[in-house]
């Protein structure tokens, strides 16, 4: 039975891991985190598409071992790196990718493969990752082991796309890599894409995430232009759909968030200016407008306030949803804590319900709430920021004295949408 090592046991590594323990394979998911650890081998999940029966039947299985050891890793035939990639002041911090790199160095042998997952920019593979696991391992990339680079297409929440039926991008140093990368991947998913070079498929990613945060922003400046205006963007948007060629909807919203929207296009933007020395216009457009989107949500309901003489200072606002989306507890970069956290700072008495997303996450100033009559007529205004299935929008609708909806799921005399 092979050995894998999944270094990094977040939203990316461990359906990585369990998916690896289904095929058959005996997996080590390495992190640095205690915390995060002490709760896996206790057989507890914290991500929605992982449950805590799948990490469960992966310990009693004995082929699913999560620890905060490196000396755990010895003697893998698969190594594969998922650690996060955030910006530090508008630059990439490669930093957990470095440390993750000289953990693994070590231990490679001949004949092994080391596959970097993470989003980051064309180029890390060769020029960054490869010289510290040679560094760490006194062996040579491509003659004595094995590296490619995979981009991670998983979508938190989504119950028809999963790891095993998306098609998963593959690339190696060399042909060999390439053939030993595929062949991994192949025994967990369905169909997987080889592209020629590691630079191409880090490229990929970067323009996946690139067109959806354009296009957001894109769909996010016309629905504020169009308010304005007295549109109804929404109705627009419906019609506009109905296009069967040429066109893709979007939807507006009160941001964007999570680790890839706000992070992987700036990714690309760096390095184009780092090497070219261009600007990349539409990245940069896009963070402006999207960075922006909190800020619209707030000035929209400071104006619903306004125009029923109230003052958003000591108003009691019900703010739906902390995730930055819907059915995940995963508030990374989340647009309805830069708006809970903007009201709070106004003075708005914040209350937010959110099943999914743990206290921790949390500022303290955002109150934690049920959602029921009670706390919804107690409230001056609701906000819908993230619909979540298990919402009752029904209730919502029949108990809130004034509603900003900015996801358009309910309609009534008092619902207002973004």
């Amino acid at each position: 039975m092979k050995k894998v090592v999944i270094v990094g046991q977040g939203y990316v590594g461990l359906p990585l891991a369990m998916r690896a323990v289904e095929v058959g394979y005996r997996v080590v998911g390495f992190d640095t985190d205690p915390a995060r650890i002490a709760r896996l081998a206790s057989g507890q999940s914290y991500i929605e598409d992982v449950s805590s029966a799948r990490v469960g039947a992966g310990l009693t299985s004995g082929q699913y071992r999560p620890t905060t050891q490196a000396k755990d890793c010895a003697d893998f035939d698969v190594a594969v790196i998922t650690v996060p990639t955030p910006l530090r002041d508008g630059t990439p911090d490669l930093s957990y990718i470095e440390q993750a790199a000289r953990t693994i160095g070590p231990f490679i042998t001949s004949g092994a493969c080391v596959v970097l997952e993470s989003t980051t920019y064309p180029g890390t593979t060769e020029d960054l990752l490869v010289p510290i696991l040679e560094d760490g391992s006194k062996l040579a990339a491509g003659r004595d082991f094995l590296v490619g680079y995979s981009p991670e297409r998983l979508d938190a929440g989504n119950p028809q796309w999963s790891l095993a039926n998306t098609p998963k991008v593959v690339s190696g140093i060399d042909q060999a890599s390439l053939s030993a990368v595929k062949d991994f991947y192949g025994s967990l998913v369905e169909r997987t894409v080889p592209v020629e070079t590691t630079r191409e498929a880090e490229l990929v990613k970067l323009i996946e995430n690139t067109f959806r945060h354009v296009n957001i922003a894109l769909v996010n400046e016309i629905a504020m232009f169009a308010n304005d205006l007295g549109i109804d963007v929404w109705r627009a948007l419906d019609a506009a759909a109905t296009k069967p060629f040429g066109f893709m909807r979007f939807d507006p919203g009160p941001g964007v968030g999570g680790h890839c929207l706000p992070v992987d296009p700036s990714y690309l933007a760096w390095q184009v200016k780092r090497s070219v020395g261009d600007t990349f216009r539409f990245v940069e457009l896009a963070n402006d407008v999207n960075d922006h989107m909190p800020a619209y949500v707030v000035r929209r309901l400071i104006q619903a306030l306004n125009d029923r003489e109230q003052p958003v200072r000591g108003r009691r606002v019900l703010l739906l949803g902390l995730a930055y989306k819907p059915n995940t507890g995963d508030a990374r970069e989340s647009p309805a804590v830069a708006v809970a956290e903007r009201l709070a700072g106004l003075g708005a008495e914040v209350r937010a319900v959110d099943p999914h997303v743990d206290d921790d996450c949390i500022a303290p100033v955002i109150a934690r709430a049920a959602l029921t009559a009670d706390e919804v007529a107690a409230a001056d205004a609701v906000v819908l920021l993230t619909h979540h299935d298990d919402f009752d929008l029904d209730l919502v609708v029949r108990h809130a004295r004034y509603v900003l909806d900015t996801r358009h799921c309910m309609a009534g005399a008092q619902v207002e949408h973004l």
